[in-house]
């Protein structure tokens, strides 16, 4: 990586195709993808675009559930996951107390008015309830005497709190008028996205049909036991027009259901962390916003603490759910990386979409990939051409 008063030069592969590349940035755009030379036995890193994240409730200790949020704690989370190769994300705010969504969704808009760098990695909010099935099991932690139906009158109060950056709503389609909201959310331009439902097949199929487009960590927040055949997963799978979310982590689905959900959506599915506040601290013992203890064991993953048979959450960033598949051989590099970075990115109609290629933002993650350990370790990233990581000293 070179880098001159007004520009910066990187070598490596392009994720998309494995062939070395030159890449210039200037004035924070990419303005050339040439091809390169890698000499014989030259170790080139791999050169992809920013990975985005369409649900994180919180990381680094920051809760984006917790009321007031302050500017600085927000730039501060913002700029732990631009290390870790995350270059735009949505804060996700879940079910609870009206008021208190109402002042959640207000804190964060006023953060990201006031910081530039959050402006920049935040093209809006994910709104995870409050209209959502009321039944245990598929309700997940989200609290029963906070949900309600889908009200077009409240959420456009969430809306305006939110300056308008509400771009995903997760619902239940099983809700009487659910249909009607939909299509007035679609006509609007927020993303509907199906999720903690206990809606039947049919009621799924309608709801695709008023403009449904995703599911919500497809596999997750359901009920334990379900009917063989039909049921809300299979008909989410079946339906063209949704594209599934999915939590790579190793601990949220087995990778049989992953390989079985890639295989039939793998034009079409998108990785999440769903991490909580608790993603990046150490391994220990915890009490959730919600008061419950949890524990984050060694290994990484999230349990209740008198029950570790239980998830209490996600704490992995995208990079661990990209190495997760490619060391159990459910998808290659390139497919991993494309599903958390440009798949996202092109969802939400974002600049970059266009990933690595001249007139594209320049949100650049170079990183080296360990072959024999499959691991991958950043060395630096970009966000739009300024560095976001700590350079080693020489």
């Amino acid at each position: 990586m070179l880098a001159t008063a007004d520009s910066i030069h990187l070598k490596g592969r392009l994720i998309q195709t494995g062939a070395p590349a030159e890449i210039t940035i200037e004035s924070g755009v990419i303005v050339r993808v040439e091809a390169g030379r890698a000499a014989p036995g030259e170790p080139l890193p791999w050169i992809a675009p920013g990975l985005i994240d369409l649900q994180i409730n919180g990381y680094a200790g920051v809760n984006f559930n917790e009321v007031p949020i302050r500017a600085e704690r927000v730039n501060e989370v913002t700029r732990k996951l631009l290390a870790e190769g995350v270059t735009g994300y949505l804060p996700t705010v879940t079910t609870n107390q009206i008021d208190r969504i109402t002042e959640e969704l207000a804190s964060i808009a006023e953060c990201r008015r006031t910081d530039p760098l959050v402006r920049e990695a935040v093209p809006g909010i994910h709104l995870e309830g409050p209209f959502i099935t009321p039944e245990d099991g598929a309700r997940g932690a989200h609290r029963r005497e906070h949900v309600c139906a889908p009200d077009w009158e409240l959420f456009m109060r969430f809306q305006d709190a939110a300056d308008g950056l509400i771009r995903i709503i997760t619902l239940s389609p099983e809700w009487e008028g659910a249909e009607s909201f939909i299509a007035k959310c679609a006509e609007s331009g927020v993303i509907v996205s199906i999720g903690h439902t206990s809606a039947s097949p049919e009621q799924i199929r309608r709801a695709v049909r008023a403009g449904a487009r995703m599911s919500t960590h497809l596999g997750n927040g359901t009920h334990p036991m379900l009917p063989r055949h039909p049921n809300y997963l299979w008909e989410q799978l079946a339906a063209d027009e949704l594209r599934p979310c999915l939590i790579p982590d190793g601990f949220h689905l087995p990778d049989s259901v992953l390989k079985v959900m890639l295989r039939v959506k793998r034009d079409q599915a998108m990785l999440v962390s769903d991490t909580t506040y608790l993603g990046g601290m150490p391994p220990g013992n915890y009490v959730s916003q919600k008061g419950i203890a949890v524990t984050k064991t060694a290994e990484g993953k999230l349990v209740l603490t008198d029950n570790p048979a239980l998830l209490a959450g996600s704490a992995q960033l995208l990079p661990w759910g990209i190495r997760h598949l490619v060391r159990r051989g459910l998808c290659s590099l390139a497919e991993a990386w494309e599903m958390a970075s440009t798949r996202p990115a092109a969802f939400l109609n974002v600049p970059v979409r266009q990933g690595i290629a001249a007139g594209a933002p320049a949100d650049v993650v170079v990183f080296d990939w360990n072959e024999t350990e499959q691991d991958l370790v950043i060395r630096q990233v970009y966000k739009h051409g300024e560095p976001m990581r700590q350079e080693p000293a020489s």
